[in-house]
């Protein structure tokens, strides 16, 4: 496999003894890292022994009201002359020591390929329906998404998540790179703009990540408002393709999946956690017809709006 310069870079925010698990882990890839970016949230919760630690590390502190989900990407990506930039979150865990080798290959190795997103395996302690939810976002078998798949795929066509994903510089910045501004979802969009160029989105299923949560009805309404706004101000990308399909396959299949376990008793939580995701996602999606106070309430990034 022929070498290309990587960066690894790395948004935080109050990062804890999690995130030098992730240093640790990154530190000791396979492929050679050049540096490790970290665009990091408020000076005062950074620990600058980790610096020292770890000689990749180049810091970027800014305030809490200067960041954004595509804009602080985009600045990171501006200050890198690399060939493949890595975004990852600070809670992405790396499984072993071969990720970056193993989510930078397809990239080196298709032509088409304009970026690829590693494949989440749930923590311990994740719960048994945000276990299945791993498995029905992130299969087992890897796969190339292309224009082509649209029609087939629909939503899934875009899928791509900054937990940890991989994109060709010279892509990124002919598809424009994450937007300036971006309340979420800020991967999938630059993902669709890829689509839209004639590139392709890989699924490096052998590049793995310890990464989940188990976040409450409450939570889910929230991520799923942002994510409905997101999609509501990008009407040239998820206007050509329906969400709610998507959904609803993945609440009949988990549903199947708990009556064939036999867990019967988990079906009511599957359907609050549901019902969630699509009370919040609609309510983003019709966001502009919403009192600003009701919209503030509705919002995981108050930060946004203001």
């Amino acid at each position: 496999m022929k070498k290309a310069v990587v960066e690894v870079i790395i948004p935080t925010y109050r990062p804890g003894r999690e995130f030098e698990k992730v240093l640790e882990r990154l530190s000791k890839q396979e492929y050679p890292i050049e540096r490790i970016r970290i665009m990091n949230t408020e000076e005062e919760f950074w620990n600058p022994r980790w610096e020292e630690t770890y000689p990749l590390l180049e810091v970027h502190h800014l305030k809490k009201e200067e960041f954004d989900h595509g804009g602080t990407r985009r600045t990171a990506a501006g200050l890198s002359k690399a060939d493949i930039l890595v975004y990852m979150t600070q809670d992405a865990l790396p499984k072993n020591k071969k990720l970056i080798g193993n989510l930078v290959r397809p990239l080196l190795e298709m032509e088409k390929a304009g970026a690829s997103y590693a494949r989440q395996l749930p923590a311990s302690g994740c719960s048994f329906l945000e276990c299945y939810t791993r498995s029905f976002n992130y299969p087992e078998k890897p796969a190339l998404k292309t224009r082509e798949d649209l029609s087939r795929l629909g939503i899934k066509t875009f899928f791509c998540s900054n937990v940890c994903a991989a994109y060709k510089k010279e892509v990124y910045e002919k598809s424009g790179g994450f937007p300036k501004k971006a309340i979420f979802n800020e991967d999938m969009i630059l993902a669709g703009k890829m689509i839209q160029k004639g590139y392709g989105i890989y699924y490096a299923a052998q590049a793995e990540v310890i990464h989940s949560h188990n976040y409450t009805g409450l939570q889910q309404f929230h991520r799923n408002f942002d994510l409905g706004v997101s999609q509501a101000e990008h009407p040239e990308i998820f206007g050509m393709v329906s969400s709610e399909g998507e959904g609803i396959k993945l609440v009949a299949d988990t549903a199947r999946y708990l009556l064939k376990k036999g867990k019967i008793w988990l079906l009511p939580s599957l359907l609050f956690q549901s019902g969630c995701k699509f009370l919040g996602y609609r309510g983003g999606k019709s966001w502009r017809r919403l009192p600003g106070k009701l919209v503030l309430w509705c919002t995981m990034n108050k930060e946004y709006w203001r």
